[in-house]
């Protein structure tokens, strides 16, 4: 019943959205937006809602930026608003795309967008991100951005250039070729290590997974039965890297889309079974907690988790200083040649309306936030998450920011510099509706395979999960 009703309230949202995609764009096909005759209308007030996550810390800059922008366009009013978390902010989209009632501008994750993208509630920027239309004021005089000079509504070949390849192109994993997406900040995982403990006994961070089972080995032999070497959060990204950095099939934006079940899947997580019979590795589901919990307590030596959450790895400093020093590097790999890193954080997206003025004035506040360098600077400090242009890495306050990471203090500078060196391995996966299931379906994968009583069969129950999985997958896709 509860999928009929999703259904039904997103074919009702369609068919709003035609509606308001017929009020403003006669000339154009279904789901595109036409830029209208003479560009953005510098004369006319409008309000641009946008949905975030922000807490105060993050609010604050971006009111800083608000302002800022406000400069360059007076008639532009953005009215920003914490909802929740990012399935908050999706959980409430999807109920006021339904009325037609959702916000302008949105933070969002690629499979948040899939899901609007069924109601055709969302913008491909392809058009606007092309536009070389000159901004002009009431006075049909140029519109000057933040370096005085003049503005153009889209973007140009050097802002292109500028955005960390593959942040920007998880705009366009969509199966349809276009662009729906501009992203904001980005996170990635990392492997942070005991620094301390690693330079005592002589251990050398792994880059592969081989170098990283000798490693758990050598901790083991060290510290014996009361330690996990490793702690792993996430279940569903150590699934989706094994796919990626194999080349092996996960996931599909078009025909089938679960292709997760196959010989080489199936041998990497028999493979980390026998990981966790012998004590090597834990999860954050299975041991109950985020596993910087261990971490810090010294019942493990290495975590895999989020590089936005470096300062949750780092252990509470005493009057003598840290109880160790941390050490932050990339994940292993099965080709240390050939990196694959999983690319995560929000993007921004843009919601039809049926006055295109709105779109136009959404897109120029998108360009602003993630083109800005001082703003993805300062956002980035505040934060730890990683700024999404290269040129940052030249902005002054930046470089200096970056010049103290160390595994104390400053471990969230270490953090976002680790994640900065490793831009060219960065990857995302197809975003379709059922994308997230698929997510979620290959964690508890993970979670059962590792702990599940095998019966004296652990191929046959491994094999018996995916088939699970996969068939929840479609049972829930419809």
């Amino acid at each position: 019943m509860k999928k009929v009703l999703v259904s039904l309230l997103l074919l009702v949202a369609v068919c709003l959205n035609v509606f308001a995609l017929a009020s403003c764009n006669k000339k154009g096909k279904l789901g595109e937006f036409v830029i209208p005759d003479g560009g953005f209308d510098t004369s006319k007030e409008i309000t641009v809602k946008f949905y975030h996550t922000m807490g105060q810390n993050l609010s604050d800059v971006l009111v800083r930026y608000i302002d800022e922008f406000k400069k360059i366009y007076p008639n532009i009013t953005i009215e920003h608003e914490q909802v929740g978390g990012y399935d908050d902010v999706r959980d409430q989209i999807k109920t006021e795309i339904t009325v037609g009632n959702q916000p302008n501008i949105a933070y969002c994750y690629p499979d948040h967008v899939a899901l609007y993208n069924m109601a055709k509630a969302t913008v491909p920027l392809d058009v606007l991100i092309e536009s070389d239309l000159v901004v002009k004021d009431q006075d049909d005089n140029p519109v000057l951005n933040s370096k005085g000079e003049p503005e153009i509504l889209g973007l140009t070949d050097a802002q292109v250039d500028d955005f960390i390849d593959g942040y920007y192109e998880e705009g366009r994993q969509f199966g349809d070729g276009k662009m729906y997406t501009l992203p904001l900040s980005k996170s990635t995982e990392v492997l942070y290590y005991n620094k301390t403990f690693f330079d005592k006994h002589n251990i050398t961070p792994p880059k592969t997974w081989d170098e990283l089972e000798a490693v758990c080995a050598q901790i083991k032999a060290i510290a014996g039965d009361g330690c996990t070497p490793l702690g792993y959060d996430s279940e569903s990204n150590w699934f989706i890297t094994m796919c990626e950095q194999y080349g092996s099939p996960y996931t599909s934006a078009t025909g089938d889309h679960f292709l997760f079940d196959n010989d080489t899947n199936r041998a990497f997580v028999e493979r980390f079974r026998s990981w966790y019979e012998k004590g090597y590795v834990t999860t954050q589901e299975i041991s109950g907690a985020y596993t910087s919990k261990l971490f810090v307590a010294e019942k493990s030596y290495m975590s895999i988790g989020s590089s936005a959450g470096a300062t949750h790895q780092r252990p509470e400093k005493g009057e003598n200083g840290y109880p160790f020093e941390v050490g932050i590097t990339t994940v292993p790999q099965l080709n240390a040649d050939n990196p694959k890193v999983i690319s995560q954080g929000p993007s921004l997206c843009i919601f039809n309306k049926a006055d295109p003025q709105e779109v136009l004035a959404s897109w120029l506040f998108v360009k602003y936030l993630t083109t800005t360098v001082e703003f993805q600077a300062e956002f980035s400090m505040a934060s730890g998450y990683v700024p999404v242009i290269e040129s940052v890495e030249e902005h002054e306050a930046y470089k200096a920011w970056l010049d103290k990471g160390n595994g104390g203090d400053f471990i969230a500078a270490l953090s976002v510099d680790v994640c900065l060196d490793q831009k060219d391995a960065y990857y995302v996966s197809p975003a379709f509706n059922g994308s997230s299931t698929a997510r979620d379906q290959v964690g508890l994968l993970m979670q059962k395979c590792l702990t599940a009583d095998a019966g004296g069969d652990v191929k046959k129950m491994i094999k018996k999960a995916f088939e699970d999985a996969i068939a929840e997958c479609k049972y829930q896709a419809g």
